[in-house]
C-alpha cells in the first residue's frame, strides 16, 4: 500500500500542460480528443480514453447513517451540531461538535476486527460497505481489479487516547499490540482492503479537508494505468481530549455555546468552524467497465480534477486567492468546461472570517460577483476534515438527481460586500456541472468538477 502526503505547488492530471494563470496552453502525447457534449477527453498513458463514473454512494455522518438520511436531513435544514457527549470540555474553550448519534459499528464490523480498530475505521468499513451495497458491486474473480484510496486526516483517536491514558496510568507493559495500527492513518484503507479483498493499487491521502477531494485525483491515475474500480472519500472522528487539543491549536474554531451562533461561513457573525466525525466513501469506475458488470445506476462522472498549494507558512492563511483560484480554473480546463457552464459551486466554507474572504475572492475571481450559485452544506454537520469534502461530493451528486440545491446552514447576515449568490435557502435547479471546492490546514487547494450522467444507465 502507498502512503501519500501531498506537498507540492500543485498536481494535475498529465498529459495537460498549464499554465501559471491556469489555462490549458498545450498538450502532449496523444492529441485530445472531444466528446459530443464539447467536453474534453483526457487519453491515459496507452492512448485510451477514460471516463470515470460514481456508481456508489456510503455516508456515515452527523445528517445520518445512509445516503437518503443525509440527504434528507439536508433538504428539512436539521442542524447537527449540538454540545461534545462522552467528556467534559470546560478546560478547551470549545463544546460543540457534530457528532454521529445513531451509528451502530456492530452492523457492519466484526467483533474480532472492531478490538482492533478506531471508530474512525468502523465508519470507513461502515460507509465502505454502503458504497458497495449502493452500487451493487460484488468483487470480480481478479482481487487486483479494486483499489482503496482514502484521505484521513488524523488517524485513530479514539483508540490512542485509551491507549495513552494507560501509558499513564500503568506504564508501557498496559498498552496493547493494537495501538500500532490502529491510530495510523492509512488504517481504514487497509482494513478496507483487506476485508473485502480489494488488492489493486492503494494508499492513504494526506491533505487535511481537501483529501477527500485528492482521493479522486489518485483514482484517476489508478484507473488510467488499468484499475477499473476504486474507493475513494474517507471518514473522520476526531472527537475526544487528545484530538479536541490538536485541532484547537489552530485557532480556527469557534467557541460559541449555542449551535446556532457558532460556524457561520460567509456570515458577518462568522467566528470559526465546529468540528464533526464522520464522511463519504464512494465507489468510482471506468465507464467501460461498470458497463460490463451491468452497474446498477450512474451518479455521475467526474470530469475535471486539480490542486494547488499556497506555498506559504503552514498556520496563516495565504495572502491571496492567486492559487485557490488557479486551482479552480485548471480543473474548469481539465473538464473542457468555462465557468459559464457550471451551475454551482458547493464551497468549503471554512466559517472563518478570513478564510471566507479568501474564497470569496477566488469564486468571483473565476465566476465574476453573483456569477454562479454557491452553497455550503457542511455548516449543518460541521467540518469533518478529511470526511467533509468527501460528503460533499456527494451531496453534489444528490443535488444534481433531485434538482435542488441544499441551503447553507446558520446564515444570518450574509456578507454582500463577498459578492457571492449564497444559497439560503433550498433552491430548484437543473443541475448539469456542479464544482466542490475544498481546502485543507497548511495550505491545500483543491477543486473537482462532476457532470449529470447522461447516458442512459448501463
Amino acid at each position: 500500500m502507498t502512503e501519500l502526503a501531498r506537498s507540492r505547488s500543485d498536481l494535475v492530471t498529465e498529459p495537460t500542460v498549464i499554465s501559471e494563470e491556469g489555462v490549458v496552453t498545450e498538450v502532449t502525447g496523444p492529441a485530445r480528443e472531444t466528446a459530443p457534449t464539447g467536453r474534453a477527453i483526457i487519453p491515459d498513458r496507452r492512448g485510451r480514453t477514460t471516463r470515470l463514473l460514481v456508481t456508489g454512494l456510503g455516508v456515515v455522518a452527523p445528517s445520518g447513517v445512509g445516503v437518503e438520511e443525509h440527504w434528507q436531513s439536508l433538504l428539512r435544514g436539521e442542524l447537527r451540531v449540538g454540545p461534545i457527549e462522552g467528556f467534559d470540555t470546560s478546560k478547551y474553550g470549545v463544546s460543540l461538535a457534530g457528532q454521529v448519534r445513531d451509528f451502530d459499528p456492530d452492523r457492519f464490523v466484526a467483533p474480532q476486527l472492531k478490538v482492533q480498530t478506531d471508530r474512525w475505521t468502523w465508519m470507513s468499513l461502515a460507509a465502505a460497505t454502503l458504497a458497495a451495497e449502493d452500487a451493487g458491486y460484488v468483487p470480480p474473480e481478479e482481487a487486483y481489479a479494486t483499489s482503496v484510496f482514502l484521505a484521513a486526516g488524523s488517524g485513530g483517536n479514539e483508540f490512542s487516547q485509551h491507549e495513552i491514558q494507560g501509558l499513564w496510568a500503568k506504564g508501557p507493559r498496559s498498552v496493547g499490540a493494537y495501538q500500532s495500527i490502529a491510530w495510523f492513518y492509512a488504517a481504514s484503507t487497509g482494513q478496507v482492503s483487506i476485508r473485502d479483498g480489494y488488492k489493486g493499487p492503494s494508499g492513504v491521502v494526506v491533505s487535511e479537508g481537501a483529501g477527500g477531494l485528492d482521493s479522486f485525483g489518485w483514482a484517476r491515475r489508478v484507473v488510467r494505468r488499468g484499475t477499473p474500480a476504486v474507493l475513494v472519500g474517507g471518514t473522520e472522528a476526531g472527537i475526544c481530549p487528545y484530538a479536541l487539543l490538536c485541532q484547537v491549536t489552530s485557532g480556527r474554531l469557534s467557541t460559541a455555546a449555542r449551535p446556532e451562533d457558532a460556524y457561520k461561513p460567509f456570515d458577518r457573525r462568522a467566528n470559526g468552524h465546529v468540528i464533526g466525525e464522520g464522511g463519504a466513501i464512494l465507489l468510482v469506475e471506468e465507464a467501460d467497465a461498470a458497463r460490463a458488470r451491468g452497474a446498477r445506476h450512474v451518479w455521475g462522472e467526474v470530469v475535471g480534477y486539480a490542486a494547488t498549494h499556497d506555498a506559504h507558512h503552514h498556520e496563516d492563511a495565504a495572502p491571496d486567492a492567486t492559487q485557490y483560484a488557479r486551482a479552480i480554473r485548471i480543473s474548469l480546463a481539465d473538464a473542457g468546461v468555462t465557468p459559464e457552464d457550471v451551475d454551482l459551486v458547493v464551497a468549503d466554507g471554512a466559517g472563518v472570517p478570513e478564510l471566507d474572504a479568501l474564497e470569496a475572492q477566488a469564486l468571483t475571481a473565476v465566476f465574476g460577483e453573483r456569477g454562479v450559485p454557491v452553497t455550503a452544506p457542511s455548516s449543518w454537520t460541521g467540518r469533518l476534515m478529511a470526511g467533509g469534502s468527501a460528503l460533499n461530493v456527494a451531496t453534489a451528486l444528490l443535488a444534481m438527481r433531485d434538482g435542488v440545491v441544499p441551503a447553507t446552514g446558520n446564515v444570518d447576515e450574509p456578507v454582500e460586500e463577498y459578492g457571492l449568490d449564497l444559497v439560503r435557502q433550498n433552491r430548484e435547479s437543473d443541475l448539469d456541472v456542479v464544482v466542490v471546492l475544498a481546502r485543507g490546514f497548511g495550505g491545500f487547494n483543491s477543486s473537482l468538477v462532476l457532470r449529470r450522467a447522461h447516458e442512459e444507465t448501463p
